[in-house]
């Protein structure tokens, strides 16, 4: 390792049908990452694809685990220890049910929330002490959305179209603000950030 190394994960399921469903919002942002910087994503040993993402000479990774939610950690965790980027130097994009679509958090720490996704990291890595940026995607009764409709289904089905596109147009300020924690500056970052309500 070095004091530059860096890993940007984004939670998601693999496979076509799962693109633009609200549980895929880590990989949408993982794209966008990777395609804003002319990287292509390509497989690794540890059951996830992961490209390089430069940032004033930072030896950066983007990982989209291949394990599906529930495992991710299976995919995290060995790819971090192999470059030693230790957890206080990974950063973990997924949905958030509790917050309003398009909504923007990024934490230190804390509970799973009860995701899957964040619970597998967080109990193969042995530590909740990472860092996390929270995308809002609403629950069931939000919106359109009827409020009998079950968590599970809800995060498996499609963004509708405006959804999506509010998601979207807020992506290059998270780019931004992730550009400022790889740099060191989680403050800057969480200002800038946590105010996309």
């Amino acid at each position: 390792m070095r004091d530059t190394d860096f890993a940007i994960v984004g939670l998601g399921n693999p496979g076509r049908k799962y693109e633009e469903t609200r549980h895929n919002v880590g990989f949408l942002v993982a794209d966008f990452l990777a395609q804003r910087n002319g990287e292509r994503f390509q497989a690794t040993k540890w059951n996830a694809e992961a490209c390089r993402y430069p940032i004033d000479g930072c030896r950066v990774f983007i990982l989209k685990p291949q394990t599906f939610m529930n495992l991710s950690g299976r995919a995290v965790v060995p790819f971090c220890s192999f470059y030693r980027i230790p957890a206080d130097r990974l950063l973990v994009v997924h949905d958030d049910i509790d917050m309003s679509v398009g909504r923007i958090k990024l934490v230190s720490g804390g509970g799973a929330g009860g995701h899957n996704g964040i619970k597998s990291i967080t109990e193969t890595l042995g530590t909740p002490e990472y860092l996390r940026l929270k995308i809002g995607i609403g629950r069931p009764g939000d919106g359109i959305t009827p409020g009998e409709m079950p968590v599970e289904a809800y995060v498996l089905a499609n963004l509708g179209p405006h959804d999506l596109e509010t998601i979207r147009q807020r992506l290059p300020l998270v780019e931004e603000g992730i550009a400022l924690v790889v740099r060191g500056e989680l403050a800057a970052a969480q200002t800038l950030l946590n105010r996309l309500k």
